[in-house]
């Protein structure tokens, strides 16, 4: 970008628009506004706000985009509440109250690049399994968009018994099933996210080919005799130690000859780029005490460490969507 004044302050007030953003999230002012408009009276009744906080807020949102405003009410357009409206069966809301929850973490990223990780927050992975729930809901609000066309980046043709490894909802495993008949599943993750994934397919004739493990891959061994294995969005929550781990987990879990993908960030080699990644690794800082995003070089050699062979990048990150695979030999 050019460096001019300009774009320097710029950047010092980024934080705006997403703060004005956040707040109409936490005020599920887009779910109320989705039913009809409402004037900045009644919805400052509504939701016990002051009338003054609740007009500003609202005609910030105005020039967003996000609201339009008539005759002094205010309306959500439509493609807006079937995104952001928590009674939309595509909302994204589950994800946006993630980052709701991620802005007290970044608010401590001066003290957590200073003194370390004594002055992280608890994880969601410490929390609640009610928070843990809302994590795997936040997760699928993303993953159902992109499990297809990850599903056929991969081309898993041959491929008979999938391992999903910490697949949450089972967005992956059900894009997979869905796309390859003749293929059953075993989805491999925490009570919470096992709960939600059998709810979510009850009604589906897919929940027949899938068999559902609670277990902590932490701590656990994994359900064995696969001949593919996903870990998607899973190894950036991870020390370089704990991956190595838990490829050799994934190793034992797989047939001769099984393929091990893993979707994530993949970086190029000094870490800049993609920019979506360096990013992401300052929130893996923040949010984890070791995790953080890694280059192809850095995982092959933690893949090569599980004895993993014919360690490819099958498809280069853009912004999480990176593939790497291995096989047991």
């Amino acid at each position: 970008m050019p460096i001019k004044p300009e774009t320097i302050l710029g950047l010092s007030t980024k934080f705006r628009e997403s703060r004005i953003f956040l707040t109409a999230a936490e005020l599920d002012i887009f779910s109320l506004l989705a039913k009809h408009p409402m004037s900045a009276q009644e919805i400052a009744d509504t939701i016990q706000g002051t009338l003054r906080g609740i007009t500003i807020l609202l005609n910030a949102l105005v020039p967003m985009g996000l609201l339009e405003k008539k005759d002094e009410k205010y309306y959500c357009p439509a493609e807006v509440a079937t995104l952001l409206s928590k009674d939309s069966p595509t909302s994204i809301m589950p994800g946006v109250m993630i980052t709701v929850a991620g802005w007290k973490r970044w608010s401590d990223l001066t003290e957590i690049v200073r003194y370390g990780p004594q002055k992280i927050r608890p994880s969601i992975f410490d929390s609640s399994e009610r928070e843990q729930e809302m994590f795997t809901r936040a997760m699928h609000a993303i993953a159902y968009r992109l499990a297809p066309r990850i599903v056929a980046a991969i081309k898993p043709v041959a491929a008979k018994k999938l391992l999903d490894i910490g697949g949450g909802s089972a967005s992956y495993t059900q894009a997979f099933l869905e796309a390859y008949p003749d293929m059953k599943a075993t989805l491999f993750d925490l009570p919470s996210a096992i709960k939600i994934a059998q709810t979510r397919l009850a009604d589906t004739d897919l929940i027949n080919r899938i068999t559902f493990v609670a277990g902590d891959f932490y701590k656990d061994e994994l359900p064995t005799g696969h001949d593919l294995a996903l870990l998607s969005a899973i190894i950036h929550q991870n020390s370089p130690e704990q991956n190595i781990a838990l490829y050799r987990k994934t190793y034992r879990a797989l047939q001769p000859g099984g393929r091990l993908v893993i979707r994530d960030h993949v970086m190029s080699p000094d870490h800049t780029l993609p920019m979506s990644g360096a990013f992401f690794a300052v929130n893996m800082l923040v949010g984890t005490r070791e995790g953080s995003t890694y280059s192809f070089e850095e995982i092959k050699a933690s893949l090569e460490s599980a004895s993993f062979t014919k360690i490819n990048l099958t498809q280069p990150d853009e912004e999480m969507n990176g593939l790497v695979e291995g096989f047991k030999q």
